[in-house]
């Protein structure tokens, strides 16, 4: 959609001034994303109602008012959750509400979103009517419609059936009748939530809450109480999608179940807790991280799901290129040095480094590990969970090790100068150690050492090899869609294939276009001339200049390699790599 038309149907109507769009148009280039109306919303500047009516009258699309909740129920007997899977629907605010023929008419929340509108016409093989509606509206009509309402027929999951039931579930079984009472909990007796959560259905609830994330591949299930309903979402290739959550009453008794299963205390509900479960499915055990907090309407709970057979701790799985391969193994086998993995939070650096640990294991070799926590457990490897509350820090941890006459050493993470300069110096004294850094890019992990008070005559002798990466969805192999690329439809970036990809969507990726994820990497290797400069205190434009003079890919260059494989598509890669 075009920001600027969006911004013009607001002004030429008098909702907004040409300040309030100048504020909301930099506002969204700060956050670098977010639709203009939404930020607009979120400044308080209109309301979604404002915008949807001025919208519907600018379009002449029809507006349907919350306040009028009939205008969103859809018709019956048309099956139109079978024309709109359940999950496109509540991520892009898409409601079926009729068909006519070859004609099907949606409720949406912005009706200048051609992309959307083409999605939904391949997915149903209909043409599309639209009306206007208010995101919370269309949201709360689509709970109503395939939560409530729906036949278990067909594909319903055996989730979604115990769901169903328990939305209408004899509410003389709750104790606690919906997530607003939450306060009242700590009156209960112990014994009676015990009891309760010990129940059969709420047992077998939670059991298939996390038996369909691990076949969905997720790696978290979030569990989230509001002030009269649950909320539950998947993470899935990174993003998260809301699937049909239990009933609201069941919300303390889940909670409750979880926490006995990992050994937290169920009586305490103001402080965060953390714990772990081991589930074991058919010939394989998953490793289950629990982590909870308070919010104002009962506990949130995050499910971290470490499932080594879903996520191979090998370089050659991770879509490393036989190059990068070769590279990384020939620095993961010097007997000592720095190594590296940088990147933010979710992009992979523990699986990298599980991974790059893996090639070191050899019996004739002490390998010693501190993280926080340990995610994944790995056989020849002496590992350690540090533990602050008692003193066991990275720091304390590391002291320990270099008494324990190691030859490979990793540290989960570099937090503070203190755990640096132990690394550097454990590196210069003959010892090879891995760790992790929070930087952007490789070359800023250079700068960030340097920031945090490490000398530079420290870093040039002790660092090897900094590996940068990011994580790209993987286009399915099902249904991506080729076609030839040109220099207009890519910002005048140059792709050196004759065809590349884009998503589509189908069953087999629940219609995202998208199933699995990537590497993206960004290799920098400290030759002679990086040293160089790092012992003259070169600027990171010259260190970055220099490293892709010797043959370095950043992550953006890297990203193209894939596309133009076919792994990935163009957008993608601008998502993960550009800033």
């Amino acid at each position: 959609m075009s920001y600027l038309k969006l911004g013009e149907i607001l002004i030429n109507q008098g909702i907004i001034t040409d300040e309030q769009l100048e504020s909301a148009i930099a506002s969204q280039k700060l956050q670098k994303k977010g639709l203009l109306g939404e930020i607009l919303v979120e400044q308080g500047i209109i309301t979604e109602e404002k915008l949807c009516q001025a919208l519907g009258s600018q379009l002449n699309i029809p507006y349907y008012s919350s306040e009028n909740s009939e205008l969103l129920k859809p018709q019956a007997s048309e099956e139109l959750e079978n024309l709109i899977p359940s999950d496109f629907a509540q991520k892009n605010s898409v409601l079926p509400l009729s068909k006519n023929m070859n004609s099907l008419t949606c409720a949406v929340v912005d009706p200048l979103d051609l992309m959307l509108v083409d999605n939904i016409k391949r997915i149903t093989g209909h043409e599309i009517n639209l009306v206007v509606a208010t995101k919370s509206a269309i949201q709360k009509a689509i709970t109503l419609f395939y939560f409530k309402e729906n036949k278990l027929e067909g594909k319903t999951s055996m989730l979604d059936q115990a769901v169903q039931k328990s939305y209408i579930k004899n509410q003389e079984t709750s104790f606690v009748t919906s997530a607003k009472d939450a306060s009242l909990s700590a009156e209960l007796s112990m014994d009676k939530l015990i009891q309760k959560a010990g129940e059969a259905p709420v047992i077998k609830l939670v059991d298939l809450i996390i038996r369909q994330a691990i076949d969905e591949r997720a790696s978290d299930i979030h569990i989230e109480p509001f002030e009269s309903r649950i909320q539950l979402r998947y993470r899935i290739d990174g993003s998260l999608y809301t699937i049909p959550p239990p009933s609201a009453h069941l919300h303390l008794p889940i909670v409750s179940r979880i926490k006995i299963l990992s050994k937290l205390d169920i009586a305490e509900k103001r402080l965060p807790q953390d714990g772990a479960i081991r589930a074991k499915l058919e010939n394989r055990t998953v490793d289950i991280r629990i982590s909870t907090i308070p919010t104002v309407w009962g506990e949130k709970v995050v499910m971290r799901i470490l499932d080594k057979a879903a996520v191979p701790l090998e370089l050659s799985g991770l879509g490393f290129s036989a190059n990068q391969i070769e590279t990384l193994r020939k620095t993961l086998s010097k007997p000592y040095g720095l190594f590296f993995v940088t990147g933010p939070t979710g992009s992979g650096k523990s699986t990298s480094l599980y991974a790059a640990l893996k090639e070191t294991i050899d019996p004739k070799q002490n390998i010693l590990s501190v993280e926080d926590p340990v995610e994944f457990k790995i056989d020849g490897v002496n590992q350690v969970n540090i533990k602050n509350e008692i003193g066991l820090t990275f720091a304390t941890a590391l002291k320990a090790f270099l008494r324990q006459d190691p030859d490979i050493i990793m540290v989960g993470e570099v937090r503070d100068l203190e755990t640096a300069s132990i690394c550097v110096r454990a590196a210069l004294t003959g010892h090879f150690v891995l760790t992790t850094l929070h930087t952007n890019d490789s070359t800023s992990a250079i700068t960030r050492l340097m920031d945090i008070g490490i000398p530079n005559y420290l870093i040039t002798p002790s660092l090897l090899l900094i590996l940068a990466q990011r994580l790209a969805r993987r286009l399915c192999p099902m249904c991506k869609e080729a076609y030839e690329p040109s220099p207009d439809q890519h910002g005048g970036v140059e792709i050196n294939a004759d065809l590349i990809y884009k998503p589509k969507g189908c069953e087999e990726c629940n219609h995202t276009g998208y199933k699995g994820q990537i590497v993206v990497p960004e290799i920098l290797v400290i030759d002679d001339e990086i040293r160089s400069l790092i012992a003259k205190n070169g600027s990171y434009m010259e260190i970055k200049d220099t490293a892709r003079k010797n043959g370095m890919l950043t992550l953006f260059e890297s990203g193209l390699k894939l596309v133009e494989q076919g792994f990935t598509s163009f957008d993608e890669i601008c998502r993960v790599t550009t800033s």
